[in-house]
Parts: structure tokens; C-alpha cells; sequence
């Protein structure tokens, strides 16, 4: 698809008002967090849904719902206050690769990070620069394995300073700064300014943005979502990563 960068725009926008929508959340992982009023139930509720996102959406939100019920569907407070025969009813869980030895690590690493370092969001305002949150990421994942861990747990959290996409992570940052006024995004983060996100690059986004000429590279690494993200915010320097709508529901629902 030959456009020119107008014309992209005018194209990309289209499609973020078409998918930029409440009928999103029902096929998406989002839909966790939106189960929650409280601001540390939707931080937390939204970390470890991302964490688990990916491969097929309904077994996600199926793996995630069942997160938050061995959690009493309080996961602020159980994070917090739980006692140790509460964490033995996690044994079992599992979503993929991610494990209930990886879940008890993420639950000691998000107490540590609400009890020691201001919450996720005191994290990311702290480190972020005024161009970038990648390396506000990355310090996060310094942080959160303080804790005692086994080093397959680390890769639950990857890290983009050593190459990663980040994926995930870039989504619930996406949930938790970016304002839409569509009742999808939450934007809660009012310290972080949405123009420094990077667009969460998958399979799906990622071939999109290649087939409309918005990424040359090959790798969905972390290289590729700088030169997406320098086109990106060309194309809407204060909402950059409102364009995940419409390349990964393009890649979902569409063929171009």
C-alpha cells in the first residue's frame, strides 16, 4: 500500500476511530482492569494481565480472571496483606509459561515496589526521560528482581535496554497513561505525559506497519519500536501510540 505520510495519517486515524472503541474491551485483555474502581486494584489488576498476554486473547482473559479470583478479586489488597496459607491456593495456576512459582515472585516484587519505591507509577515517573519511558522500563526490571527469584522468572519481564520489544509492558503503559476519552485507556498516570509511549509491537502490529511503510526493519526488537515510534510521532506527536488501534485491528480483522 503506497501512501504518503498524509494520507497515512488520514488512513491510520480512520482506523483508530473505528477500533478505539468500549466494543474493544470485550475481546481484550483491558477488560481486567476495567473489572476495578480503585487505582492500585487497576495498576495491579493491569500488570499481571499484560504479563500474561500472549498467544490466544480468550485464554488470556480466561487465565487472567482466574488470577484475580485466587486473589479474592482484591489484588491491591491481597498483594499487600495476604497471608502465606492464602499463597499456597495459587498453587496450580498457570498460563503458558508463566507459573505459580513466577506468580508468588510478581506478587513479593509488587509489594516491594508499593511498599518500597512509590508504586509502579512512582517507577515510571521517576525514570523516565523527556523523549523516552524505555528507560524507566528498564528500571523497573532492575527493581522488581531484588526480590529472590529463579531466572526464568525474569523473562515475564523483559527488559528493552537489552534488545526486547517489550511488548507488554508497552501495552499496560498504554492502559495506564494514555487518555482516550473512549472509556477504553484509562490514563490515570496524569505525571506522564502520553507522548514519550512506544506502540506495543507484535506479530500483528508489526506487519501491518511494515506492509503500510511505517517500519523497515525485520525484528520485532527493540530497534524496531524506536523507528516505528520516530514515525509514530510524526504522525501525532502528543497521542503517538493511539495508532495500536489501528494496526493491531488491521492485523486482527483486516487484509491490506
Amino acid at each position: 500500500m503506497e501512501l504518503n505520510m498524509e494520507q497515512l495519517r488520514e488512513f491510520l486515524d480512520e482506523k483508530v476511530r473505528q477500533y478505539n472503541t468500549p466494543s474493544f474491551i470485550e475481546l481484550d485483555p483491558i477488560q481486567i482492569p476495567h473489572m476495578y474502581s480503585s487505582k492500585e486494584d487497576i495498576e495491579v489488576s493491569g500488570f499481571l494481565a499484560a504479563t500474561i498476554s500472549w498467544g490466544n486473547r480468550i485464554s488470556i482473559i480466561r487465565s487472567a480472571k482466574r488470577m484475580m479470583e485466587l486473589m479474592g478479586n482484591s489484588p491491591y489488597d491481597f498483594i499487600m496483606n495476604h497471608r502465606d496459607e492464602q499463597l499456597k491456593k495459587l498453587d496450580g495456576f498457570v498460563h503458558r509459561t508463566f507459573n505459580y512459582i513466577d506468580l508468588l515472585t510478581f506478587i513479593a516484587a509488587l509489594k516491594y515496589i508499593y511498599q518500597h519505591r512509590n508504586g509502579l507509577e512512582g517507577i515510571f515517573t521517576e525514570y523516565k526521560t523527556s523523549k523516552s519511558i524505555q528507560p524507566a522500563i528498564h528500571q523497573l526490571n532492575q527493581e522488581f528482581f531484588t526480590v529472590p527469584h529463579l531466572k526464568r522468572t525474569r523473562k515475564h519481564l523483559p527488559d528493552p535496554l537489552s534488545g526486547s520489544a517489550a511488548k507488554k509492558i508497552n501495552m499496560y503503559l498504554r492502559w495506564m497513561i494514555r487518555r482516550d476519552n473512549c472509556g477504553v485507556d484509562f490514563g490515570i498516570w496524569n505525571s506522564i505525559s502520553p507522548s514519550i509511549l512506544s506502540c506495543p509491537l507484535d506479530v500483528h502490529s508489526g506487519n501491518v506497519a511494515r506492509k503500510l511503510g511505517l517500519l523497515i526493519r525485520k525484528q520485532n526488537d527493540a530497534k524496531a519500536v524506536q523507528e516505528l515510534d520516530d514515525v509514530l510521532r510524526q504522525l501525532d506527536s502528543k497521542d503517538p501510540v493511539k495508532y495500536d488501534f489501528a494496526l493491531f485491528g488491521i492485523g486482527i480483522n483486516e487484509k491490506i
